[in-house]
């Protein structure tokens, strides 16, 4: 389980960096929209934090 636990923040930076290159490539109409841009950079601060945070906490 400590493995997993390590890589929730990655996995959330990396799910929110996809949906935007998806949107982008696939020149949606969600990438002009500035609720999907805030969630996707939310996401990615949120998952930063997470796996700093629970990195820090895993090897204390």
């Amino acid at each position: 389980m400590k493995t997993f636990q390590k890589f929730i923040g990655l996995i959330m930076i990396i799910v929110a960096a996809l949906a935007l290159v998806l949107a982008f490539i696939t020149e949606s109409t969600l990438i002009n929209s500035n609720p999907f841009l805030f969630g996707m950079a939310a996401l990615i601060i949120i998952g930063l934090v997470v796996y700093i945070v629970l990195n820090k906490r895993i090897t204390e």
